[in-house]
């Protein structure tokens, strides 16, 4: 079953600088330490992308987590931000109680995967995938205790204050 969107994905050229954006602008919080990756096999499956290396973090304010990543491979197609009028994100992520189950019904609506399957990472099931315009869709289910579950999230909070 979707349940909903768990985060939305931004690629952005200076992590710390975003970061620092994020949590003191709009009151968002990191859960942990960040995350980095580099000539890792699993993560270019899961992202879809050969050679890939980024490091990132998981922010979270109200109940919305947000996903800031800086790819140091490979090089962007376009090197200008998207504009409004631009298509196109990162990824919004969504967030399901039972992923193999739940990819055939997405495949039934119009999603790919490129013939791949969900990756099991312990913390979390996951895979990236394609809406019918090609934009990137992850389906993941997270494992109860993970940290940065929509539960974990709790009741929702007031607007952020400065």
């Amino acid at each position: 079953m979707i349940r909903g969107i768990h985060h939305i994905g931004v690629n952005c050229r200076d992590l710390d600088r975003m970061t620092r954006f994020y949590r003191d602008a709009l009151g968002f919080e990191p859960v942990d330490e960040g995350f980095a990756w580099r000539d890792e096999p699993v993560m270019d499956l899961i992202v879809d992308l050969s050679g890939s290396a980024a490091k990132g973090v998981m922010l979270r304010a109200g109940q919305c987590y947000l996903e800031l990543f800086e790819y140091s491979a490979p090089p962007p197609d376009r090197d200008s931000p998207l504009r409004p009028n631009d298509r196109g994100y990162t990824h919004l992520c969504i967030d399901v109680t039972d992923i193999a189950a739940d990819i055939p019904h997405l495949e039934a609506c119009g999603m790919t995967f490129r013939d791949r399957r969900f990756v099991d990472v312990g913390h979390v099931r996951t895979l990236y995938g394609y809406d019918p315009e090609g934009n990137v869709i992850e389906v993941q289910q997270c494992m109860p205790g993970n940290g940065f579950t929509l539960e974990d999230l709790g009741p929702p909070r007031g607007p952020a204050t400065t």
